[in-house]
């Protein structure tokens, strides 16, 4: 979730066409906080690494989703998690004509129903970040060379990293998970995200 991703799309010449439609959604229910252009890039270029299953957790308006729709092979099911309901219905309608397409309503853990996955973004829950908000279980909800994504990190300027002054635990889970080859990816300026490949055993 990005503060200003929805409108951050605006100067960009080329969207897949899902994507223009959940911007729209987006747009229509005035909800600012869709990913930003960047993340949508890489989410669409690792889908397409993908073979059987995507998962998601924080829909929103679903323009996260449609990037990673837009990339995904033939075949390969998507599911994603949006804790309020209106929101998690008007996602559900932008991929309606999308059968491979599953937006669950509910807390993000309700994704773990539908794993271990090939890729898991985690947008909406399970990053670790917020208080009573544990960390995901990659060991159990990703595929042995599985990615996850753990977005919307301000870019680190040292070691270790730090968040308003303190050293980002959150950060530090993903970048140091003994099951993950993780590496942080400055994606503009302001914006980075952590991307970790789950080690084969």
């Amino acid at each position: 979730m990005s503060l200003a991703g929805t409108d951050a799309h605006t100067a960009e010449p080329r969207l897949p066409p899902l994507v223009r439609t959940a911007l729209s959604a987006a747009r229509a229910q005035r909800f600012p906080h869709s990913c930003r252009p960047e993340q949508g890039r890489l989410l669409h270029a690792l889908a397409g690494g993908a073979r059987l299953r995507i998962g998601e957790t924080g829909t929103g308006l679903g323009v996260g989703l449609a990037w990673l729709v837009s990339g995904a092979s033939a075949g390969v099911r998507l599911y994603s998690v949006e804790r309020d309901p209106q929101r998690a219905r008007c996602a559900a309608e932008v991929f309606a004509g999308r059968p491979e397409v599953t937006v669950l309503t509910g807390d993000w853990r309700r994704i773990e129903e539908y794993g271990p996955f090939d890729l898991l973004v985690l947008d909406g829950g399970g990053q670790g970040k917020a208080p009573g908000d544990p960390p995901a279980d990659v060991e159990r909800l990703l595929v042995p060379g599985g990615t996850v994504v753990v977005d919307d990190f301000t870019p680190a300027a040292g070691r270790p990293p730090l968040h308003e002054g303190r050293i980002d635990r959150a950060r530090l889970h993903w970048l140091e998970h003994p099951a993950l080859r993780a590496v942080e990816l400055r994606l503009a300026a302001d914006l980075s995200t952590v991307v970790g490949t789950r080690v084969l055993v």
